[in-house]
């Protein structure tokens, strides 16, 4: 489970008009980029930093995933015209490239090989918002924590001189609990319990001893 990042999977060509028909924005930590509910936002492909999405249920912020360089965000809404369904937050300082709603769909018609790069994105979305659904029934916590800690480390993770993948994204236990349905409390049962200090999350970093341990706790094939 590695992720597939928009820009990556984009034929040259395909970033070349994006870029064209956008612009560099820099976006400070704390910032919000899009906002839930809102009707009119243009679409961000990310070149540096991370950002959390999340929605607003009755005061409380649930986490829907954690992005960073290569991702895009607002597509969803460009495709469909539809309002956004989820905020998306600057957990660091954000590069971004930004571009309104309909110059991203006129490069998408103009690209086919940008349609492609997009339905890649949406599909290994898809696949992991249902195996967290799954991890529901029956409820297994561990299960569900590991797979967003298994999703940091493979996605943003890098190796360590004396083993193990450190991925450098600023979430703290809560954010994890908000994003694998879970009180702080349980997220620090599970890491001294189930994985047994395997990994360690402070503020700047979340550190993974075994990604292999990690991805047998998750459910997820090696």
């Amino acid at each position: 489970m590695t992720g597939s990042r928009f820009w990556d999977a984009l034929p040259a060509r395909a970033r070349t008009a994006l870029e064209k028909a956008g612009a560099i924005v820099m976006i400070r930590p704390g910032a919000l980029l899009l906002m839930e509910h809102t009707s009119t936002a243009p679409v961000y492909v990310l070149r540096a930093g991370h950002v959390k999405v999340w929605v607003d249920r009755g005061g409380e912020h649930a986490i829907l995933d954690v992005l960073g360089p290569g991702d895009v965000v607002g597509e969803l809404e460009a495709v469909d015209g539809r309002p956004r369904h989820a905020s998306v937050e600057a957990l660091t300082a954000v590069e971004a490239l930004v571009l309104p709603a309909a110059r991203f769909r006129a490069v998408l018609e103009e690209h086919p090989g940008a349609v492609w790069a997009l339905a890649g994105v949406l599909a290994e979305r898809l696949r992991d918002a249902n195996g967290l659904r799954v991890a529901h029934f029956p409820d297994e916590p561990a299960r569900r924590l590991a797979g967003r800690l298994l999703r940091l480390a493979t996605r943003f993770g890098v190796p360590l001189p004396g083993g193990g993948t450190e991925a450098r994204v600023p979430v703290c236990r809560q954010d994890l609990g908000r994003w694998a349905g879970m009180g702080r409390g349980k997220v620090a049962r599970i890491l001294a319990e189930d994985l047994r200090g395997g990994v360690v999350v402070d503020r700047g970093a979340v550190t993974v001893r075994s990604v292999d341990d990690l991805r047998s706790l998750a459910g997820e094939p090696p």
